[in-house]
């Protein structure tokens, strides 16, 4: 009950903040052996336990992101929160993650790049302008490429 009073206050459904138990089942399940059973409490317990702990760290890197005048939190945010929050052994772990997402990411967007027959500085510059005339009124601009 206060649980849901407290979501109201905060704009959100209770069911709306709760990973699906379904993956939480499907994750814990991966840990205990074959032979092993979960139950329904404990699946609930634990995914009030990971959605508690995500607001708790996205919170933190959020302060962050505000104090330095960001919209945007991001995944070093993230490490940084769990380095503040004392959680320095998930720390490391996600930081090497966490470079090897983006060394995926900048691999698959050169891929794409070149699939397309764009090199990369047709994708720093996606638009380029060519400037007519002496005078800067915006009439003057035309794109091309």
């Amino acid at each position: 009950m206060a649980e849901n009073i407290i979501g109201a206050l905060h704009g959100f459904k209770e069911p709306d903040r709760l990973l699906p138990i379904a993956n939480i089942g499907r994750i814990m399940k991966q840990i205990v052996p074959p032979n092993a059973k979960i139950s329904k409490e404990a699946k609930e317990t634990m995914q009030e336990c990971v959605s508690e702990f995500i607001s708790f760290v996205t919170s933190e890197a959020s302060q962050k992101c505000r104090k330095e005048r960001r919209k945007t939190v991001n995944g070093d945010d993230i490490c940084w929160a769990l380095a503040t929050l004392g959680l320095e052994n998930y720390e490391a772990p996600l930081k090497r993650y966490l470079h090897k997402y983006r060394e995926l990411e900048g691999e698959k967007a050169a891929n794409q790049m070149r699939a397309n027959g764009k090199d990369e500085e047709d994708e720093q510059y996606p638009l380029k302008f060519s400037f007519i005339g002496s005078s800067s009124n915006d009439s003057n601009f035309r794109p091309f490429g």
